[in-house]
């Protein structure tokens, strides 16, 4: 999925919407490049700041998009192309999902370290 890494946001206070969801079996193709678009679409939106996403061997993936404020977060909602991907996320892909919208009002980084040779 694109979009991996660290996301590099501004300081405090933005938007977070976290999307924690759990595979249905079975590899899907399209559900990977419907992602993958998601993301592209997403980074074009207005007040949009980053993402980041893992999903594990089981299943489970978490993806915490950022925003700069709750009237991005509902225009990115009302995007036909996002509301036709969540339609089928619901039919067709996840066995369960829940959607969190939280405040950042802090954030900090720890040092990158390097690994050795």
């Amino acid at each position: 999925m694109a979009g991996t890494g660290f996301a590099s946001t501004p300081p405090p206070p933005y938007f977070a919407v976290i999307f924690t969801n759990q595979r249905a079996d079975g590899g899907d193709a399209a559900y990977v490049a419907t992602a993958d678009r998601m993301v592209e679409l997403a980074a074009a939106q207005p007040g949009f700041l980053g993402v980041e996403s893992v999903r594990g061997a089981d299943g489970l993936g978490i993806t915490v998009s950022y925003w700069r404020d709750e009237a991005a977060i509902q225009a990115w909602r009302r995007h036909g192309e996002h509301t036709l991907a969540r339609e089928r996320g619901r039919n067709e892909w996840y066995q369960h999902f829940e959607l969190r919208v939280a405040k950042v009002e802090r954030a900090y980084g720890g040092p990158v370290r390097q690994e050795g040779p």
